[in-house]
């Protein structure tokens, strides 16, 4: 039995019951908590009841990432909804990146446990042709450069990780189709904030998304001061404050 890879103390999960209102949150691959901390706390101080938590094989080793995959993380956000709903009255998403993702997919699969979704710089295509050999690189190399602290904010940090495991990437890619093939399930209302200028994703995912999903309400924020890793970025407060006031008039006021 392999020994388990000790955590690193700031990507330990987050817990804080606050209110009746509740909002889950999900950091992006490769990423960790740090990213959704200080979103989380903000709501929490609003009244809101917040987990953050710590996607299977994040916070830990590049190496550990590439244990696990897409069905790990989404097995994740899942059973956090599930516990979530069993102690509040309504529930709202929130995702960075592939937390975008994964958010978007329960919303899909559990459209009566979804009240509203927020997602920043969401990944579900890219335009990356290099994305396609992933498969094949992955035989012979466990990771390449890292993508993570995509952030223009001098001396910020999200505490990921300085590689990108190839296996587990190849999890995540092999998840996309399946999530733009069923946009339509979404019925939740919906905010989306992207960055113009974002090193990681590209813009392919937000034509997806507002072609595809059928929320009666969609929102859509540009910003113009951030990179990828938005929630820790100039545009912070922007996300922070929105996202807050868009939850309260479609969940519901956190006290």
């Amino acid at each position: 039995m392999s020994t388990p890879v000790p955590v690193e103390p700031l990507a330990q999960p987050l817990s804080r019951d606050e209110g009746p209102i509740g909002v889950l949150l999900s950091h992006g691959f490769t990423g960790s908590p740090v990213s959704m901390k200080p979103w989380a706390n903000h709501l929490a101080d609003l009244g809101f009841t917040v987990r953050v938590p710590r996607l299977p094989g994040h916070g830990t080793s590049w190496q550990d990432l590439n244990r696990v995959g897409w069905d790990d993380w989404y097995a994740e956000v899942d059973a956090a909804l599930t516990q979530l709903r069993a102690q509040c009255d309504r529930v709202a998403i929130c995702g960075l990146s592939m937390g975008g993702a994964l958010g978007l997919r329960l919303a899909e699969l559990r459209p009566s446990d979804v009240d509203a979704l927020v997602i920043v710089n969401p990944a579900i295509a890219m335009r990356n042709w290099q994305l396609r050999f992933v498969p094949l690189v992955m035989r012979i190399l466990p990771a390449m450069p890292g993508i993570g602290n995509d952030i223009k904010r001098p001396d910020v940090d999200e505490s990921g990780y300085d590689r990108t495991p190839l296996r587990a990437l190849n999890t995540q890619l092999k998840a996309w189709p399946m999530i733009r093939a069923d946009l339509a399930l979404v019925t939740c209302p919906l905010l989306m904030f992207r960055s113009t200028d974002d090193h990681v994703v590209d813009a392919t995912s937000l034509g997806f998304i507002r072609a595809g999903v059928s929320s009666s309400v969609a929102e859509y924020i540009t910003l113009h001061d951030s990179y990828h890793v938005a929630t820790l970025d100039f545009d912070a407060q922007l996300i922070f404050d929105r996202s807050a006031a868009f939850i309260t008039q479609h969940v519901g006021s956190p006290r």
